[in-house]
């Protein structure tokens, strides 16, 4: 099963493997993608009202799907043992102990509240080569995927919008994170050699080319796992919240923080009364700017400006919103000093999960190396290093 989860991955080695455990012929599986995403810029301010500029990339969860002729539905996943075994009938709800079966559940809950209708069950095998918990929109992946292939294979006929739309909504009435809007758009809206400037208060979005020259992203990976639900998030979304309701009180008409700008936040401050409060303001106002600088930047090809953009973001990720830690300024410091790369930053919810550099491709191995050095006698155990490049969103998959 190790080529399953290899870069290398064909998605008509899950069709064999589909076929191998549930039998039948690999002309009755469907197949479909999901990519990882990476957030260039804009981070903890998709649930503020804030503007993100994100960009799927070319690490996928793959999903074979195909329906039954009773009832039942059955999960199995060839990185994680064990099966799930549930009924569509089922009224479900979050149980801990079903792991990774939480996600398409909230899902299949969430599809049969906006009035999807089945007639029967179906069974699944999922693979991935995107690192589990790391950062780069995993979960986010396994849930825009699996609601595109259901969606598909039912015929609901379901739009992307739609999809993302389920991603969060699960996220938020079954596995209890208030999580913004911002990683399901991705993965189920994103183009090949694009990325999206994307309004989280208004859902306005548009397409801008990711023409980075001889340079490339490079994800890094700290290992170290984390679940949202589990983490400080939603402390932080509270604290915002909060922010915001003292300013509101005070009269600041701001129907999100990143609805001030850098000027009327500096006029305003004053108001918020607890100073943690005010940093978790400031990062979300000042961090908005910095998206739409990078967008200039891009349009302008001014790739140091853009990565000085990406080092300010993860200094104010650090000291304004205090979601970085030392695996993540291990790597980040690291990284900003090497030779051939512009900038760099935490990118994801934080807590651990992974950063991104932006690196000159004939340096990407050397700078990969220095880090690695670095941050294995820092911390004790090693990185994950891998150069990106934009891919597409949710696609229905040949067997080839």
């Amino acid at each position: 099963m190790d080529s399953l989860t290899s870069e290398s991955y064909k998605p008509g080695a899950l069709a064999e493997a589909f076929v191998g455990k549930y039998g039948g012929s690999q002309d009755s599986v469907q197949l479909f993608s999901a990519p990882a995403r990476i957030n260039i810029i804009g981070e903890h301010i998709d649930y503020n009202g804030g503007k993100v500029f994100p960009a799927a990339i070319n690490r996928y969860l793959y999903v074979a799907i195909r329906k039954r002729s009773d009832t039942k539905i059955i999960y199995n996943d060839v990185r994680f043992p064990g099966t799930y075994e549930f009924d569509i009938n089922d009224t479900f709800s979050f149980d801990r102990a079903h792991d990774y079966a939480n996600y398409l559940n909230g899902i299949l809950s969430q599809m049969k509240a906006q009035g999807c209708v089945f007639p029967c069950g179906f069974e699944l095998l999922l693979a991935s080569n995107i690192p589990a918990g790391g950062g780069i929109s995993s979960s986010s992946a396994l849930e825009c995927g699996f609601a595109y292939a259901v969606s598909e294979c039912f015929g609901f006929g379901l739009d992307r919008i739609t999809i993302a739309k389920l991603g969060q909504m699960s996220e938020h009435n079954f596995m209890g994170v208030n999580c913004g809007i911002m990683d399901q758009f991705i993965i189920a809206m994103g183009k090949k050699n694009s990325a999206i400037m994307l309004d989280c208060a208004t859902l306005a979005y548009d397409y801008a080319p990711l023409e980075l020259g001889d340079y490339s992203f490079v994800v890094m990976n700290t290992n170290k796992q984390r679940r949202l639900a589990d983490s400080k998030y939603n402390e932080r979304r509270s604290q915002c919240e909060e922010a915001l309701r003292q300013l509101q009180q005070a009269g600041i008409q701001a129907d999100a923080l990143c609805a001030l700008s850098p000027a009327a936040w500096e006029d305003a401050k004053a108001f918020v009364s607890d100073s943690v409060l005010q940093k978790r303001a400031r990062h979300c106002v000042y961090e908005n700017q910095r998206v739409l600088d990078a967008l200039s930047a891009l349009k302008a090809g001014d790739l140091v400006q853009l990565g000085q953009l990406l080092n300010q973001s993860h200094a104010s990720l650090r000291d304004d919103y205090e979601v970085t830690g030392i695996e993540l300024d291990t790597l980040v410091q690291t990284a900003q000093r090497q030779d051939g790369c512009l900038g760099a930053r935490m990118t994801g919810a934080g807590f651990g999960g992974c950063a991104i550099a932006l690196v000159h491709k004939d340096k990407v191995e050397a700078f990969a190396a220095a880090v690695q050095e670095v941050y294995s006698a820092t911390i004790g155990y090693k990185a994950g290093f891998f150069a990106c490049q934009s891919g597409d969103g949710v696609s229905r998959c040949s067997s080839l």
